[in-house]
């Protein structure tokens, strides 16, 4: 939030700054891949809550920016290393 003051009367300007810095396309491919390794595991959306308490139909939708620490934890679910995901995903 940025407080301007102009004068002495305080306005308010709220810069929503995560929207501005979503890359739509990226958070796209990751859930694609997301999806794609779950569905290779043959599990479905709520046996990787149960496992993990990642709510994965939520990031599957690609609608959600989902942190570095959920998508590793979810690497580890589906055992493969940070990089290979990376790589899958860049493909």
């Amino acid at each position: 939030m940025i407080i301007l003051s102009l004068s002495k009367k305080l306005f308010f300007c709220h810069f929503d700054v995560m929207s501005y810095l979503l890359d739509k396309k990226l958070i796209s491919k990751i859930a694609t891949q997301l999806k794609k390794l779950r569905e290779e595991k043959g599990v479905s959306q709520i046996e990787v809550y149960n496992e993990t308490n990642i709510h994965i139909g939520r990031l599957e939708t690609g609608r959600y920016n989902m942190s570095v620490s959920a998508i590793s934890v979810l690497c580890k679910y589906f055992k493969v290393k940070m990089w290979e995901f990376w790589r899958m995903v860049e493909e």
